[in-house]
């Protein structure tokens, strides 16, 4: 293992990590010598994805993770407090985009803001938006006890205020709706030292962006990597991609 003095001791949070994006942010801040926590709703994907990384001698452990439910959030914030004591970085990257692009026989799809239904806006703002605030809630108490933390959250340009446009609606909403935590998150934990920003992958060749997509998983977890070392001076309550700052 790759173990430096100031990162050897960290612990970070991953959600959703047993594939993709994901699972590439594990990896990269497992090679610099922290213990990662790889989480997600499988537990044999997830045990799998671990499995694959601790082959690469790289300190990851599995926790199945649901965050569509209190209940498996706070489980899996016991058991980071039992096990290290601490968590200093977490990475909210499970998502998923409800929207879907095929049309009823009349032709109306969720991809419209004309016809799109409450459950699809429920679903996206239950795992995109709800989902993130309960993990900062469970897991910046132990980040205050070190006075120290970083938290990424996955957003995505479709939830840029901006450059808004129509489609998309369900997912738009909870992107946007997910920069607004990290806007709020970021104005209340200033005095801890714990930075709090919203980046964008861009579109990646994951089983979401498709095989279509230009960019690698490389290049789409490169900026959650920055923004999840950042030093003490570094950025909060801000919007980036590939480790530019972006409006809101």
């Amino acid at each position: 293992m790759k173990n430096t003095s100031l990162l050897k001791e960290r612990v970070a949070v991953v959600t959703g990590s047993n594939r993709g994006i994901g699972l590439e942010i594990c990896r990269q801040l497992a090679a610099k010598g922290m213990l990662v926590i790889l989480s997600c709703r499988d537990k044999a994907q997830g045990l799998a994805a671990a499995e694959k990384l601790q082959k690469q001698e790289l300190a990851v452990r599995f926790h199945e993770l649901d965050v569509d439910h209190a209940g498996s959030i706070m489980q899996l914030a016991e058991f980071v407090e039992k096990e290290f004591g601490r968590c200093d970085i977490l990475v909210n990257n499970a998502g998923i985009f409800p929207d879907s692009l095929s049309g009823n026989a009349s032709g109306e799809t969720d991809s419209s803001a004309l016809h799109v239904k409450i459950e699809t806006i429920n679903k996206a703002l239950t795992t995109n938006v709800y989902g993130p605030l309960l993990m900062c809630q469970a897991l910046i108490p132990l980040m205050k006890k070190n006075n120290y933390g970083r938290i990424v959250n996955v957003s995505s340009g479709l939830g840029q205020l901006t450059d808004m446009q129509g489609g998309y609606p369900a997912y738009r909403l909870s992107k946007t709706a997910l920069n607004v935590l990290t806007r709020m998150f970021s104005h209340e934990l200033k005095e801890f030292n714990i930075l709090v920003n919203s980046m964008s992958p861009g579109w990646v060749k994951t089983q979401m962006g498709g095989p279509q997509a230009p960019l690698s998983v490389e290049e789409g977890a490169d900026t959650a990597i920055w923004l999840a070392t950042a030093p003490d001076s570094g950025p909060t309550g801000k919007f980036f991609k590939e480790r530019k700052e972006m409006a809101w």
